[in-house]
C-alpha cells in the first residue's frame, strides 16, 4: 500500500478504486454475506460450493466476492447475485445444494430462482433508511472500497478545511445523540472533554455489546468498521490534545475483533492513522482493547478501569470521566454505531444529518428486532418510527396467529411497553415516558405466551449475575428482589409482594453506585407498572395465564395431541404404568394403536409422557429413575427436534432396560413403558424424524407445546377445552 500524504492522495486514490470497481460491474457478481450470523448458518461452506462451482464450469465473466450481513439475520445464509446492469437479487437459505441450482439458472440462464428471492419490495426494505449499514454489502475486508464511497473523505475535510471548533460545531448542529443507550447529546459531551484542563486526552468507543438479544455494533464492526475508526479520528481532532483511542470489543466477537483489528492495519499503511495524517501534522492512533465479557463493563467508569487493567469496577461520580477518566486524564466514551454516523455529519453536513428524525431526535438508529415477530434481524429506521411500524410493517407482525402483547427494549437495564401504547415513537423522550429505555437498540417482542413475572425474573436474574457487588444497593437489593419474583412465581406470593417489589425497586435505582444497578429494576417496575394484573393472577388465583410459570401449570388433555399429566392422577406413585391403564384409558395400548394410528405423532406422545415424571414429581432418592428419566428426556428431544440418530434409538432401548430393573418403585420401573411400546409399534415414526431432521406430520417443535392450564394446585377442578 502506497501511504497517502495529501487530501489529493486520497482522492485520486478514490478515483482509481472506482475505476477498478466499474470493471468488475462489467461482471455478474455474487456476494456471499458472511457476518457471523451467516457464518454461522454455513456461509462458508455455500462459498466454497460456488467457488467449485465457478472453477468447473470455467465461468470467467462472473467473480465472487464477500460482504458482510444486511440484516435479514433469520435467513442466512444469505447470497446477493448482481447481473450487469440490474439490481441485486438476494438469495436467502442458501444451502450448499442450493448453490449449483443458483448458478445454472441464474448464472448460465439468466433466471432468477424467484422461489429463495427476497422481495426488496416488502416494507421490511421499504420502510428502512440505510445510513450506518450503507456500506454492509462491500467487503469489510477492503479499506479501497470503503474509499471508493466517499470513506475518509469526512476526515480530509476536516484536517485540510475545517477548524477543530468547527468539527465540534457541525456536531452540535447535526443533533446527533449518543447511540449507546441515554441519548446524550454527542456534541455537549465532547465540548465538555475539550474545555477540561489537560495535556493528553483519549477518546473511546464502547463496542462492548452485552443486552440478550442485541447485536448492532457486532454487526457494524464486522461490516463497517472503517467508519468507525474515521469517526473516533474525527472525534480526537474536534477534542483536541488526542493522541490515543481505545476500541474496548468484547472478546466474545472475534470476528469483529478480527475485521477491526484489520481496518486499523490498513489505515495506518495508508497514512490515514499514526503519526502526520494525510500530511497535516495531526497524528492519532486505535489501539483494540478485548473485553472478557463482563456485563458491568459497559459503563463508562467500569469500562475505563478494565482498559487501566483493574478489575472493572464502576467509580463514584463526581468526578466524571471528562475531566478524569482513563488513567485520570479527560475522556469522551461513545459506542460503535454513534462514531459511525461522524463521518457522514462532516462530510455531508448537519442539514443532511438532520434531515431524517423528529424534533428533538435527529437520524436513524439501528435496532435487533427479535423475539415473536414473523421477521427477525437487523433494521435501521429513522428515529421516531412507532412500535406498530416496526413491530407489525417491518416485522410482519406476530408469528403464528399470535396476539402481540408487548415489546422489550433496551435489554436488562430496559422495561416493556404494552401493545396498547403502540403508537409510542421509539426516540429517547417517548420510550422513558413508559419506564423503559431506548439502550443500545435491542427490542424483544413479546406475544400471548410470555408471562411478564418470568420476565422480570430472567432480567433479574441477569443482572444479579453480573453486578460487580460494590455497591450495596445492587449487590442486595438485587436478589431480594429476584427472591420475591421467585417466590411468586412458584404460587408462594403474597399481595404485599408487588409493593415490596416497587419499594425495592425505586431504591435500588435511586441510590446505587452506577447504570447497571440503577436501571436494573426496570423490568420488574414496568411489568408491575403494566401488568399489575398478571402479578396479582399468579398470587391470588395461583395462575401463570402466560402457562409459563411451571409451579402454577399443570398439563393435561388437549384434543388428540396432548396427554393426560400423570401428576394429576392420584395414586400415580404407588401404582406406576399398570395402575394407570384402569384410570386414564387413553394409556391402554389398543388406544394407543388407534390415536397414534390417526395422525398424532408417536415421538411427542413419548417424549410428552416422559417428561411429566422426570419434570414434575418431587422424589429424587433413587438415581437410576433421576438420571434414567432426564436421559430419556434427553434422547426424545433430540429426535423430535431433528439431532438424533439412529444410534439414539439403541440407546433408548438399553436405556429403558436399565430403568426397569434398576430402579426402587414401579414409577422409574414402568416410566419406560409407553417408549418401549411406541418404538415396538412405530419405530418407523422415529426413524423418519432422523433421516428427515423434522417431524414427518409437523407437530414437534423445539419446546414442548402443551401450555392449558389446570388449577389443580389451586384445588380447581381441571380446566380443558
Amino acid at each position: 500500500m502506497k501511504r497517502l500524504t495529501s487530501a489529493a492522495d486520497l482522492q485520486a486514490l478514490a478515483e482509481r478504486v472506482q475505476r477498478e470497481l466499474a470493471e468488475h460491474d462489467k461482471k455478474i457478481q455474487i456476494k456471499v454475506h458472511l457476518g457471523t450470523c451467516g457464518i454461522a448458518s454455513g456461509a462458508n461452506g455455500v462459498l466454497e460450493a460456488l467457488k467449485h462451482e465457478m472453477e468447473t464450469r470455467k465461468l470467467s465473466d462472473c467473480v465472487i466476492l464477500r460482504a458482510s450481513c444486511i440484516g435479514l439475520c433469520d435467513r442466512e445464509p444469505m447470497v446477493s447475485v448482481i447481473l450487469p446492469g440490474q439490481k441485486p437479487v438476494r438469495y436467502f437459505n442458501v444451502t450448499e445444494d442450493k448453490a449449483p441450482v443458483i448458478v445454472e439458472e441464474h448464472i448460465v440462464k439468466s433466471k432468477a430462482c424467484t422461489e429463495w428471492a427476497v422481495d426488496e419490495n416488502a416494507p421490511w426494505f421499504k420502510l428502512q433508511h440505510l445510513r450506518i449499514m450503507r456500506d454492509q454489502d462491500i467487503d469489510p475486508a477492503s479499506i479501497d472500497e470503503y474509499i471508493s464511497r466517499d470513506g475518509y473523505r469526512g476526515l480530509a475535510k476536516a484536517l485540510t478545511e475545517m477548524k477543530p471548533e468547527d468539527v465540534l460545531e457541525e456536531i452540535k448542529q447535526s443533533g446527533v445523540r449518543g447511540r449507546g443507550g441515554a441519548g446524550f447529546p454527542a456534541g455537549t459531551k465532547w465540548t465538555f472533554v475539550r474545555n477540561a484542563v489537560g495535556d493528553e486526552k483519549f477518546v473511546l468507543c464502547n463496542g462492548d455489546e452485552g443486552d440478550p438479544g442485541a447485536y448492532m455494533n457486532r454487526a457494524v464492526l464486522e461490516g463497517n468498521p472503517h467508519s468507525v475508526i474515521e469517526g473516533m479520528t474525527l472525534g480526537a481532532y474536534a477534542i483536541g490534545n488526542v493522541r490515543q483511542g481505545y476500541a474496548y470489543i468484547r472478546a466474545e466477537y472475534p470476528l469483529a475483533v478480527n475485521t477491526l483489528q484489520n481496518a486499523i492495519e490498513q489505515a495506518r499503511d495508508y497514512g490515514l492513522l499514526g503519526d502526520n495524517i494525510l500530511g497535516t501534522g495531526f497524528s492519532f492512533d486505535i489501539e483494540i482493547f478485548p473485553g472478557a465479557g463482563a456485563f458491568v463493563c459497559g459503563e463508562e467508569t467500569a469500562l475505563m478501569r478494565s482498559i487501566e487493567g483493574k478489575r472493572g469496577n464502576p467509580t463514584q461520580r463526581p468526578p466524571f470521566p471528562a475531566n478524569k477518566g482513563l488513567f485520570d486524564k479527560p475522556t469522551s466514551l461513545n459506542n460503535v454505531e454513534t462514531w459511525s454516523n461522524i463521518p457522514q455529519i462532516v462530510w455531508k453536513g448537519a442539514d443532511w444529518f438532520s434531515s431524517v428524525g423528529n424534533e428533538r431526535n435527529k437520524g436513524t438508529k439501528t435496532l435487533c428486532l427479535v423475539g415473536k415477530t414473523a421477521n427477525t434481524g437487523l433494521v435501521e429506521v429513522p428515529l421516531g418510527i412507532t412500535l406498530k411500524e416496526l413491530v407489525f410493517d417491518i416485522g410482519g407482525g406476530i408469528g403464528e396467529g399470535k396476539k402481540f402483547k408487548a415489546v422489550q427494549l433496551g435489554g436488562p437495564s430496559g422495561g416493556v411497553i404494552p401493545a396498547r401504547h403502540d403508537d409510542t415513537p421509539i426516540d429517547y423522550e417517548a420510550v422513558p415516558a413508559l419506564g423503559a429505555i431506548m439502550g443500545s437498540g435491542g427490542v424483544i417482542t413479546l406475544d400471548e405466551d410470555d408471562c411478564m413475572v418470568d420476565i422480570a425474573k430472567f432480567f433479574l436474574g441477569f443482572t444479579q449475575d453480573e453486578s460487580c457487588g460494590k455497591c450495596t444497593p445492587c449487590r442486595s437489593g438485587i436478589p431480594e428482589m429476584l427472591e420475591t419474583l421467585t417466590r411468586i412465581s412458584q404460587a408462594n406470593g403474597k399481595l404485599e409482594d408487588i409493593d415490596l417489589l416497587s419499594e425495592l425497586g425505586k431504591m435500588v435505582a435511586e441510590v446505587s453506585l452506577c447504570g447497571l444497578g440503577q436501571t436494573a429494576p426496570n423490568p420488574a417496575l414496568t411489568t408491575i407498572r403494566h401488568f399489575r394484573e398478571e402479578y396479582e393472577a399468579h398470587i391470588i388465583d395461583k395462575r401463570c395465564p402466560a402457562g409459563v410459570c411451571k409451579a402454577l401449570v399443570a398439563f393435561h388433555a388437549i384434543e388428540d395431541r396432548c396427554y393426560p399429566c400423570l401428576e394429576s392422577v392420584a395414586g400415580f406413585d404407588a401404582g406406576g404404568f399398570e395402575n394407570l391403564k384402569s384410570l386414564l384409558p387413553e394409556l391402554i395400548p389398543d388406544r394407543v394403536m388407534a390415536t397414534l394410528g390417526n395422525g398424532a405423532c408417536a415421538v411427542d406422545f413419548t417424549r410428552f409422557l416422559i417428561t411429566v415424571p422426570a419434570q414434575n414429581k418431587e422424589c429424587t432418592k433413587c438415581p437410576t429413575c433421576r438420571l434414567g428419566n432426564a436421559h430419556m428426556v434427553k434422547l426424545l428431544e433430540d429426535i423430535a427436534t431433528g439431532n438424533g440418530s439412529r444410534e439414539t434409538l439403541d440407546v433408548i432401548v438399553a436405556l429403558g432396560d436399565v430403568m426397569k430393573t434398576g430402579s426402587e418403585c414401579p414409577v422409574g420401573k414402568s416410566a419406560p413403558d409407553v417408549v418401549m411400546f411406541a418404538l415396538e409399534h412405530f419405530r418407523d415414526q422415529f426413524e423418519a424424524h432422523i433421516a428427515n431432521r423434522a417431524c414427518p406430520k409437523g407437530i414437534c417443535r423445539k419446546t414442548v407445546p402443551y401450555s392449558d392450564i389446570c388449577l389443580l394446585r389451586a384445588g380447581a377442578p381441571i380446566q380443558t377445552r
